[in-house]
């Protein structure tokens, strides 16, 4: 084990003790944005430990994630189960040189649905069933979070037309990557004051809390149930962003129409979705796709990043074509 890793797993450590689990070893499962470890329960149950990237969300906004989380577990939705320490805190805090936060959740049986970039392991009808339980699992989420009263100091992140395309935007400056070709920050510099103009030009749209990363990932399916985990990225926003974000990187699929079709047809199972606003969708799926132009050009320090990059664009400039196409 490297220094490095040491560390890592001392924190891990740190974070148990406070959660009152001072003799658990803690089993690194992965390391990206948060450390996630699997650990056991005194009751024998499995569950997840998080550390928290140092820095990225403040502790009010960590805190207001799993206060979220807790509402929509208590409304029957499946989500993990924050888990609180004997003084009640969901929240603990590590010393050292960085303030860094941890969390303890209830472990969610289930498969991922799959991995983006590879084919799916399931059948037509598999995958017809799973979005349709995705898209009402998003309805209901949608359905709890407009009937939750929202406690005082709930603060999260929003993906609105600033957060998107604003100055600063919440994954990066898109169209000012210096490793991208001068033709690709023209076109993306001009391509965000035309996303502003037709954010602007919407009028009213469904907006509130959302998911805002139900990719393959993070969705698990146990037999006919699907849960929604990684609530990392989760704040204010369109509820159609929310959609995008699961119909994105599934567009080449070749059942591609059938899964956007279940999907849309669970979620009017739960919650109202005009067609007028559904019409959108090509919009919100063209302002998700640059927000990973921004993420990918903010990690050019991870394997095959100037690849990644790349292909961000392309997609990118498929999608802005077909929305152009479209009008």
């Amino acid at each position: 084990m490297t220094s490095a890793d040491a560390d890592l797993h001392g924190r891990a450590r740190q974070a148990l003790a406070a959660f009152g689990l001072p003799d658990q070893a803690p089993e690194l499962l992965k390391f990206r944005e948060n450390a996630v470890f699997k650990v056991r329960l005194r009751s024998g149950e499995m569950a997840v430990l998080r550390l928290h990237r140092p820095g990225y969300h403040s502790r009010a906004a960590l805190q207001s994630e799993l206060l979220w989380m807790d509402d929509l577990r208590r409304n029957g939705i499946a989500v993990p189960q924050p888990i609180a320490t004997d003084s009640g805190d969901f929240l603990v805090q590590i010393a050292g040189e960085e303030s860094q936060h941890a969390d303890l959740i209830g472990w969610v049986a289930g498969q991922q649905i799959g991995e983006t970039g590879r084919p799916f392991r399931h059948s037509e009808r598999e995958i017809e069933r799973i979005y349709r339980s995705v898209g009402v699992a998003m309805a209901e989420a949608h359905n709890a979070a407009d009937r939750w009263t929202i406690p005082a100091g709930f603060t999260r992140h929003a993906w609105d037309k600033d957060g998107l395309l604003g100055e600063e935007p919440l994954w990066g400056r898109f169209w000012d990557c210096l490793v991208l070709a001068a033709e690709d920050r023209r076109f993306l510099t001009k391509l965000r004051f035309d996303l502003q103009e037709r954010i602007d030009a919407l009028g009213a749209l469904d907006y509130g809390l959302i998911h805002a990363d139900l990719v393959r990932e993070n969705v698990l399916v146990d037999g006919d149930n699907v849960a929604l985990i990684d609530f990392d990225d989760c704040g204010y926003g369109y509820r159609l962003f929310d959609i995008a974000t699961a119909l994105l990187r599934n567009r080449h699929e070749p059942h591609y129409d059938m899964l956007r079709s279940a999907l849309v047809e669970g979620y009017r199972e739960r919650r109202p979705l005009g067609d007028g606003a559904l019409n959108n969708l090509p919009l919100f799926l063209l302002l998700r796709s640059v927000t990973y132009v921004g993420w990918a050009a903010a990690r050019l320090d991870l394997p095959d990043a100037s690849n990644r990059l790349s292909r961000y664009v392309r997609d990118v400039r498929e999608l802005a074509a077909a929305l152009r196409s479209d009008i």
